[in-house]
């Protein structure tokens, strides 16, 4: 089934598509710590009025701390309305997300955070069936909470994005997952690709990780996104799944990843090259994973941070002469 198809189907997904999105909706805004609430706030405040949602994901959302580095995304009307140089809101609206970092305290309790920067109209097209970047939909299929919006609408607009993100995600699995099996397989299947095809740290092991850890969540929502996704599908009693696609469609879609495969991990260098030149709080970052893993707590300039390509290899330099690093 094409990106089209698949598009068609999420509209005519009628009362089990609203099943998908009540799940979803609920997940969106449980409750937080107040900390995490306000950092999103302050975060939403920088954008001066034209951030549309704060989404909060990742291993702190997971596993309820608010110890290491938090991680947001900031949903934006335009990407230029952040404040900083054009060159990065530029490079923005061309390989979305910016990345920023900030320290900050909130009620006694110091916080970090990492947070990425991206339009409303990107974050859509991301999530879509037809993305050829793989990583917005694969990320926003997994629990993420909604822990700040501008208003109703906003919050409703952000909900079904995420719903679209674990439709897609759901469509992939049924074609690159197996002929039957229950539906963590189907999940285990679809984070091995996503992994695959992107430049990680991560063991390979990872995907199956995230679905243990959340297995009732990921077989709840597995029939419930096909049904909105409108891909027909048998079950048994004892909980085994099987999409009905003929070998020529899962042939297409082997062809669709590969084009995806091959695309992932060159995106992701280009990222990586995009922030060496806007990755706002880069020289900070540095500075906490080095403390983090070495114990060592570098004291940096005005001129260090401002200027962190130029900083970079003296302080490269330095980490050496402290045999932290090299």
């Amino acid at each position: 089934m094409g990106a089209a198809a698949w598009a068609a189907a999420v509209v005519a997904g009628g009362v089990n598509a609203e099943s998908l999105r009540s799940i979803l909706a609920e997940e969106l805004q449980r409750k937080l710590p107040s900390a995490v609430t306000t950092l999103a706030a302050q975060l939403a405040e920088r954008a001066h009025g034209a951030a549309s949602a704060v989404l909060f994901y990742g291993s702190n959302l997971r596993d309820a701390r608010l110890d290491g580095v938090l991680d947001f995304y900031v949903l934006l009307d335009r990407v230029g309305a952040w404040p900083g140089p054009r060159l990065a809101a530029l490079a923005n609206r061309l390989l979305p997300p910016n990345v920023g970092y900030i320290e900050t305290t909130i009620d006694g309790q110091p916080l970090r955070a990492k947070y990425a920067l991206i339009s409303v109209a990107q974050f859509r097209r991301g999530v879509s069936p037809a993305a050829l970047d793989t990583t917005l939909w694969a990320r926003f299929s997994q629990p993420c909470c909604c822990v700040w919006a501008r208003s109703d609408a906003d919050r409703e607009a952000a909900t079904d994005a995420v719903r679209q993100a674990v439709v897609t995600a759901a469509g992939w699995a049924a074609e690159l997952g197996p002929a039957h099996g229950d539906a963590l397989a189907y999940w285990r299947a679809l984070f091995a690709h996503t992994y695959a095809a992107e430049l990680r740290v991560e063991k390979s092991a990872r995907g199956d990780d995230l679905v243990a850890r959340d297995a009732e969540r990921y077989a709840r929502l597995l029939p419930e996104a096909w049904h909105a996704a409108g891909i027909a599908f048998e079950s048994t009693a004892q909980g085994q799944l099987a999409p009905r696609l003929s070998a020529s469609a899962r042939a297409a879609a082997a062809r669709r990843w590969a084009v995806r495969r091959r695309l992932g991990k060159p995106l992701n260098i280009a990222r990586l090259l995009k922030a060496a030149f806007t990755f706002d709080g880069a020289m900070d970052y540095v500075r906490w994973k080095v403390e983090r893993h070495s114990g060592v707590r570098l004291v940096l300039t005005d001129w260090q941070r401002r200027h962190p390509l130029l900083a970079a290899p003296g302080l490269y330099r330095r980490l050496r002469k402290l045999k932290v690093w090299g």
